[in-house]
């Protein structure tokens, strides 16, 4: 009997289902389970019910929501987020996880570090009190964020309940165009699908242009997978994910190694799977791009001009336009290459990587900011390498800040703050009001945008700059 051919995430949530509930919940058996310093809450429940964590060595906590941006070499300022990070700190300690703290010459964004660790691999399930832990689905890995008491379940069981997801596969063949990135092709994604129209859904991004990404590149696709409100987002391994993998401190070594290579081979989608929906885009027509508005589907070309909500017929987003415009401060038919910035923000789970720091340096070797701004590398390591590259003096020589590792002025949680009315160029996931602080204004786009945003001064597109 010839088996029903199955898709990436068919094999993946098969091979880790432990038991199923009448009503067709799984309880699925978790490998990784990532920590930040919001755990704190699900500690409480399990000292409140007097239990063990399960297995902790499959448990890494890692400080980066709440930690400063700069100086690090005394105590953190303020006291509540000090007793944030010690707290994870004592609480790994005494149930024997492996920390990556400030003093770790590892400690990065938990998405960063991870797959920079090995510690995501193909065909695992990683899960975190954190939603854009569909970062690791990148490596065909079945990631998603978990509440505070599902947080505190996984750290009892080393297992959670969940309901089986649609999939969505989103093909996209041919070429990316000059200075297009992986920012700018889920930016696109998500306005052809919507920020609601993935919901109940893991994605699974597939096509030549996919395949042709860097590692790094399908961290950023997969990371934003839930800005398009998926469970998760997948890419399915390749060699390019096996030659990342190779010598990461916690991957499989020689032989091991090799034997895991040619088990995650069997991993890519079967040809003939079914998919409950099928969306294709074409390479050749992503154009960097940037949102206008507050919702990360508001993305738009940029060489295009705010929309004009009189041109819409549904009244409901009409509504929802002019809302958006009038928070953003924009008036309709603005082309967006006019809208001046005030600051911009390079870092986040979403574009703090090597290459991302390499984009944006290729741009401002040379030239210096109109205005102020913050580059965050996403790890110690990333930090270390930009540095041996020389591409922090090239931040710095162009006005910028050149920050400690962390999520920083992503989530505007660690007085890393976009001041209120301020409009700000920022390679980050979401542009939500407050995301960035108090009435901040957000525009994502990628770091090469962002760059070159810094040098005019407003949105630009980069292909009128290119690197020099």
């Amino acid at each position: 009997m010839t088996p029903h051919p199955r898709t990436l995430l068919d094999k993946v949530w098969d091979a880790h289902v432990m038991a199923t509930r009448p009503d067709g919940q799984a309880l699925l058996a978790i490998d990784r389970h990532l920590l930040h310093e919001g755990s704190f809450h699900a500690f409480g429940m399990l000292d409140h019910a007097a239990r063990k964590i399960r297995r902790p060595e499959l448990t890494f906590a890692v400080a980066d929501h709440y930690v400063p941006s700069r100086d690090r070499t005394g105590p953190i300022p303020d006291p509540e987020i000090a007793n944030m990070v010690s707290t994870l700190a004592a609480n790994a300690g005494r149930h024997g996880i492996r920390h990556f703290g400030l003093d770790d010459r590892q400690q990065g964004i938990v998405h960063v570090l991870a797959p920079e660790q090995g510690l995501t691999l193909p065909g695992l399930t990683v899960v975190c009190g954190d939603s854009h832990t569909s970062t690791h689905g990148a490596f065909g890995a079945l990631g998603f964020g978990i509440g505070a008491t599902e947080v505190a379940h996984v750290l009892a069981t080393q297992a959670l309940w969940q309901r089986r997801p649609k999939t969505l596969r989103v093909t996209i063949d041919g070429v990316l165009g000059p200075h297009v990135a992986a920012k700018d092709v889920i930016l696109a994604i998500i306005a052809a699908v919507g920020a609601g129209g993935a919901v109940g859904h893991v994605l699974e991004y597939a096509g030549s242009a996919i395949r042709g990404l860097s590692m790094e590149g399908r961290l950023t696709i997969c990371n934003m997978s839930i800005e398009a409100g998926a469970r998760a987002g997948m890419i399915a391994p390749d060699d390019t994910t096996f030659a990342f993998l190779e010598g990461r401190p916690y991957a499989p070594k020689g032989a091991v190694f090799d034997r895991a290579v040619a088990a995650w081979r069997q991993l890519p989608s079967d040809e003939g799977a079914r998919f409950d929906r099928e969306v294709t885009l074409d390479a050749g027509a992503i154009a960097p791009t940037v949102t206008w508005g507050t919702s990360p589907e508001t993305a738009l070309p940029v060489t295009a001009a705010v929309p004009d909500p009189r041109a819409e017929a549904d009244p409901t987003k009409a509504g929802q336009i002019q809302a958006m415009l009038d928070y953003m401060g924009l008036a309709p038919g603005t082309s967006l290459e006019s809208v001046a910035i005030d600051r911009v923000f390079i870092g986040s789970c979403t574009n703090s990587r090597i290459e991302d720091l390499r984009a944006a340096a290729a741009v401002l070797r040379g030239r210096k900011a109109l205005v102020p701004g913050l580059v965050v590398p996403g790890s110690g390591p990333v930090r270390r390498q930009a540095e041996s590259e020389g591409l922090d003096r090239v931040f710095r020589d162009a006005g910028l800040e050149w920050g400690e590792p962390g999520c920083s002025m992503c989530v505007g949680i660690n007085g890393d703050l976009v001041p209120a009315g301020e409009r700000c160029a920022s390679t980050t996931n979401r542009n939500f009001p407050g995301r960035q602080g108090p009435n901040a204004r957000t525009h994502l786009m990628s770091p090469a945008m962002a760059a070159a945003a810094a040098v005019t001064g407003r949105l630009t597109d980069i292909r009128r700059l290119g690197s020099h």
